[in-house]
């Protein structure tokens, strides 16, 4: 069994390999919500809106991918401290919602690729047509897309929590939460 390989007494941020990761997927989520958003903007049918949802599913089954990657590399890779350490609670808020967001980069995809195969329709992924995992159900189809939907949309809200919360560390509680998973150019 593999252990985490423990940061030197020097390593102050995350390896690159997680940072570039870190970053790419969140301009992925980026494409992801704007294409999402900007569709309802199209007729059905159009190219246009056709292209914009192409493009959604295509870059959430990425994040599908990407977030294997990463689970991979961070179980093998201890985090470096954060200095000055907070408290517990609030490393364990900190713990659940970065659960939740794996939880979610794990689920979305997932559940629209279940939901592209429950609608009779093969999951998109840049070009190719990924296998169906189920059959066709159209209740199930419907099913889905509501709990993709709620949870997309509680998304944002984890999201933009995550978000502020990284940058009170660094301007409010002055520590090296966002340092350490910033690029190495921003840290100068």
């Amino acid at each position: 069994m593999t252990t985490a390989i423990e940061p030197s007494a020097r390593a102050t941020t995350y390896p690159p390999s997680l940072i570039a990761l870190h970053w790419i997927t969140a301009l992925i989520f980026v494409g992801i919500l704007a294409a999402v958003e900007l569709h309802e903007f199209y007729p059905k049918g159009s190219p246009t809106r056709d292209l914009l949802m192409l493009t959604h599913k295509s870059l959430g089954l990425a994040i599908l991918f990407l977030v294997v990657v990463r689970i991979f590399i961070r179980s093998r890779t201890a985090a470096p401290s954060i200095i000055p350490t907070p408290p517990a609670w609030q490393t364990a808020i900190a713990h659940s919602a970065h659960a939740a967001l794996y939880a979610a980069m794990i689920a979305m995809p997932l559940l629209g690729w279940l939901m592209s195969n429950a609608a009779g329709r093969p999951a998109p992924f840049f070009g190719l047509e990924l296998p169906f995992i189920i059959g066709e159900n159209k209740d199930l189809a419907g099913t889905l897309k509501e709990v993709h939907e709620f949870i997309g949309n509680a998304l944002y809200y984890v999201i933009g929590l995550h978000a502020i919360a990284a940058l009170a560390h660094h301007h409010v509680l002055k520590n090296n939460t966002l340092h350490r998973m910033l690029p190495m150019a921003a840290r100068k």
